[in-house]
């Protein structure tokens, strides 16, 4: 059987030394390259013709099949002129760049009734089969969900390898070169055939957290939720970002265990049992064997039409984010993420995404390209703490962190977030809960605030869905927050939106130790925790005679100008004067950076310096807040580099509010 050869260099010297193991069966007629190829390089092989030109090549060679080996993007039009050439196609994975190459291959193939099969080599195990019949039996009973779990190290030359290495488009031509795409493919296209999903069709949607470590425009780590037809979920997180590697799999779950296939080994494990290994077919081959007697393909190009919806949902989704530098190790060739190999694992195990693990930089919220803060969905805290999602490090755009996470001081306090003492009688701010004529009592009244999912997302925010209740109890409270991070003329701001909606049908009552007889602790509602170890902290505010009407709603009145005026004529400073303040903005400043609050509506501020650096709004300051159905409440914080005068402060937040 003569064949060619497009491609053979990188992965095309793959091929080259199959053919050599398969010579007596198989010939290699032509080479098609854009470069020459050394002799060393053919040793073994004979004198196939070179050519530039592939159709003009099967042609002159009389070759029955053609092996494409070359870059993602040219695989389609390869494939059409080699099938218009006569000559059956073995592209190499993915399928196509894009789902509309896809079905041009698939008709083209179809037209000329000529075979065209995917290299996906992980398909041709026997152990897939072998997997499949374990499910069908009932082993481990109704099957719950499918995990895969890729982890590798890549140095940094891997993704300068060529020009379209670790792009998802160039010159205007989509590459779509990603983790999940491209070395990690046959994880994806090995779980959708464990679950009997593998044609147009079978994918309904796609959820993906795309990122990238390394200087690259594609993901280098990454997690998607494949939703199914028909079927169970399929869940995969891989990173090319490893410390070493381990041997990707896919670990099916049922409700009575587990099935573990690792692919590249042909493995199978049920649960703790015994590891059996399986053979595997050659794709080449059986391509061969089907242009001879017709023998069916492993692999026809329709069995890959539900990996390239997959695809085809990555390469549409938004562009990967960036992982901030101080959660890599930049010590060797390229960049690593320390745990990212057991992150992975537990995206299979779990059948969670990065962000609902709780992994900060899952959730980063970017002005300019730059990550100026993470946001962390489910941490991994006791129930005292009052678990709930915070923002966590904030950063100013020099750098400079501003928030702090569990200080000795309050190991309760997470960064920048939302946290009440007393919603309906439940603790959902952590520590101590303050009992009238009492004081500070642990009492098992905690309750946590339980990301259920974000509702829209991109690189500057989110708005996010979640569930107030005690472990055990029904929610009393469902929440509807946004948070997005805002370019400003100097610095950032950080706009965060919050509506409580009550879930118990009666009135709800939100209480602060103030309320409950301790004077001056009014706390509860948005709430900014800064480092203990910030250095020179002052804070000062508008004051009274120059906060308008009091409040950022209640100024917009007349012109602009007498709006800016109102923030900018006149401050207080000091914890003393600040505090229990209606002040339109208030400003926590240390020597390297400057947080300005603004909040919408007049819940007084409850401040911090002394004890702690803290800064928040009060919701019932000294007075129990009763409400029926919904309460909302917003913020900004400007956040910037150096120590700004009050002036500067107040100039902000004026662009802030307006």
């Amino acid at each position: 059987m003569r064949v060619v050869l497009a491609g053979a260099h990188g992965f095309g010297a793959h091929y080259l030394n199959r053919l050599r193991r398969l010579a007596g069966q198989i010939e290699l007629a032509g080479v098609c390259d854009v470069r020459p190829v050394s002799p060393e390089d053919l040793d073994g092989l004979g004198t196939p013709e070179f050519s530039t030109d592939l159709p003009e090549l099967i042609k002159r060679t009389g070759a029955r099949i053609a092996i494409l080996a070359t870059p993602i993007p040219t695989h389609a039009d390869l494939t059409l002129a080699a099938l218009a050439a006569g000559a059956h196609v073995l592209v190499e994975k993915p399928t196509a760049a894009t789902l509309a190459d896809f079905e041009r291959m698939e008709q083209a193939a179809a037209e000329a009734g000529l075979a065209c099969q995917v290299g996906f080599q992980s398909l041709a195990s026997a152990a897939l089969p072998e997997v499949r019949r374990l499910i069908a039996e009932d082993t481990i009973g109704r099957v719950t969900g499918i995990g895969v779990a890729g982890a590798w190290p890549r140095p940094a030359s891997y993704f300068t390898r060529s020009s379209w290495s670790g792009r998802r488009r160039l010159d205007g031509v989509d590459i779509v070169d990603g983790a999940l795409t491209n070395p990690f493919a046959h994880a994806v296209a090995t779980a959708l055939a464990v679950a009997g999903a593998e044609e147009r069709g079978a994918v309904t949607s796609v959820e993906a957290e795309l990122f990238h470590a390394n200087a690259i425009e594609s993901d280098d780590t990454s997690a998607i939720r494949i939703h199914l037809a028909d079927g169970p979920p399929i869940v995969a997180a891989v990173t090319l970002c490893a410390t070493g590697r381990d041997e990707p799999y896919v670990v099916v779950h049922g409700e009575r265990g587990t099935i573990t296939f690792t692919y590249t080994v042909d493995e199978v494990r049920v649960g703790d049992g015994p590891v059996r290994r399986f053979p595997r077919a050659d794709l080449l081959e059986n391509l061969v064997e089907h242009v001879r007697t017709g023998a069916d393909l492993i692999v026809p190009i329709h069995r890959t039409g539900a990996f390239m919806e997959v695809l085809e949902a990555i390469r549409v989704a938004p562009d990967p984010l960036p992982i901030a530098q101080d959660h890599q190790d930049l010590s060797g060739d390229g960049p690593v993420l320390p745990g990212i190999a057991q992150v992975v694992e537990s995206c299979a195990e779990r059948l969670e995404l990065f962000s609902e693990l709780g992994v900060s930089w899952a959730v980063p919220l970017m002005v300019d390209d730059q990550v100026v803060a993470e946001y962390v969905t489910r941490p991994d805290l006791p129930i005292s703490a009052a678990p709930r999602p915070y923002l966590h490090p904030v950063r100013t755009l020099g750098g400079t962190v501003v928030t702090e996470v569990q200080p000795a001081d309050h190991p309760h306090h997470l960064g920048a977030g939302v946290a009440v003492t007393d919603v309906g009688g439940r603790n959902f701010w952590g520590g101590r809960t303050f009992v009238r004529d009492q004081g500070p009592q642990w009492l098992d009244d905690h309750g946590i605030q339980r990301h259920v999912s974000f509702t829209g997302r991109d690189s500057s925010g989110f708005a996010e869905t979640l569930l107030w209740q005690r472990p055990g109890e029904e929610p009393v409270v469902r929440e509807e927050r946004t948070v997005r991070a805002v370019p400003l003329s100097r610095g950032w701001a950080l706009d965060l939106t919050f509506t409580l909606r009550n879930l118990t049908g009666a009135p709800l009552t939100i209480q602060s130790s103030a309320t409950k007889g301790r004077a001056g602790a009014g706390y509860g509602g948005f709430f900014w925790r800064a480092p203990v170890a910030s250095r020179g902290l002052r804070v000062f505010a508008a004051s009274p005679e120059g906060s308008a009407e009091g409040s950022a709603e209640g100024s917009v009145e007349g012109s602009v100008e007498g709006f800016v005026e109102g923030f900018v004529e006149g401050f207080v400073e000091g914890e003393e004067l600040v505090h229990g303040s209606r002040a339109p903005w208030l400003a926590l400043a240390g020597e390297d950076w400057t947080l300005v609050f603004v909040r919408a509506g007049d819940d007084p501020w409850f401040v911090r310096v002394a004890q702690y650096p803290g800064v928040g709004t009060a919701l019932a300051w000294d007075t129990p807040l009763v409400f029926e159905d919904e309460l909302t409440r917003g913020v900004s914080v400007v956040v910037a580099d150096g120590r700004l005068s009050a002036a500067e402060a107040a100039g902000l937040a004026a662009e802030v509010a307006l």
